[in-house]
């Protein structure tokens, strides 16, 4: 059984493919999790925090051809 990774989305895109790639992950929509992000900023902040970790940690996708 592969495991399934977690990669920066290069289609859902707005700022770094962070959220596009959450969403393919968990397999929901990114609107979803970008509206999750963006109520927890206003919540306490934290998310930008682990947003810009996610964007730093996290892999491109990989090209399809590969």
């Amino acid at each position: 059984m592969a495991k399934k990774r977690l990669y920066k989305s290069k289609n859902e895109r707005v700022l770094f493919g962070v959220c596009g790639g959450l969403g393919k992950h968990f397999g929901i929509d990114p609107v979803l999790v970008r509206v999750a992000f963006i109520a927890l900023v206003f919540a306490g902040g934290s998310s930008i925090v682990a947003y810009i970790a996610l964007a730093i940690l996290t892999p491109n996708e990989p090209d399809s051809a590969a």
